[in-house]
């Protein structure tokens, strides 16, 4: 009888031990994805001020380069975001962004969206692919990736709103540059994109009275 309530007393000493790791591995799960969050939020906020330093530059716009033939994205072959927590890969992919490696993080981040598609960070993936684009001054690809952020139904809509303008302006097409800088005021009125869409139409309607 003393060995049967010896063996229970391990198996429940056990049992906690597990439990505890098990709650120490959601704990530390949880701690990432809230320092991946800030550190998207830290370089979106760098990005924003140098959009607003950009708006307050002189209204001529250079001008826009050739398209290069082909996007450069060619890297070294990236290893697969899935053996790796979700929140752990997107941060090396913003780190690789960070380091202005491009073309890797461009592959990093459509091997994030590829693997989790549905995840709450998948949009903020997509955003940083147009921003590798528009970085690289490859502004029609960066066009057709911040399309890609609208049909995603997620807070970066905004921020990529405010880049298809800037995208479109430096394109010459300043008729479908407003027309982002305004959809931006109109139905996210309080966020800082929308700050930054009223300073750009404020700016480009000055300069053309």
């Amino acid at each position: 009888a003393r060995d049967v309530a010896l063996i229970r007393a391990e198996l429940e000493a056990l049992a906690t031990r597990a439990r505890e790791l098990a709650e120490g591995v959601r704990a530390a799960r949880e701690e990432l994805a809230k320092l991946a969050t800030r550190l998207d939020a830290a370089e979106e906020e760098n990005r924003k001020t140098r959009a607003l330093v950009e708006a307050r530059a002189p209204a001529v716009p250079a001008p826009a380069p050739a398209a290069p033939a082909e996007p450069r994205v060619e890297a070294r072959p990236a290893p697969r975001v899935a053996s790796r927590a979700p929140e752990q890969a997107y941060a090396a992919a913003l780190a690789t962004f960070r380091a202005r490696e491009y073309g890797q993080a461009v592959l990093d981040f459509i091997d994030f969206i590829g693997t989790y598609p549905k995840h709450a960070l998948a949009a903020n993936a997509q955003y940083w692919i147009g921003e590798a684009y528009h970085v690289q001054r490859d502004y029609r690809q960066a066009l057709v990736e911040f399309q890609k952020v609208l049909e995603m139904r997620s807070g970066k809509i905004p921020d990529a709103l405010l880049k298809i303008g800037l995208c479109h302006w430096t394109l010459r097409d300043p008729r479908r540059a407003r027309a982002a800088w305004q959809r931006v005021v109109r139905d996210y009125p309080s966020t800082e994109s929308a700050r930054l869409a009223r300073a750009l139409l404020r700016k480009h309607a000055a300069a053309q009275r």
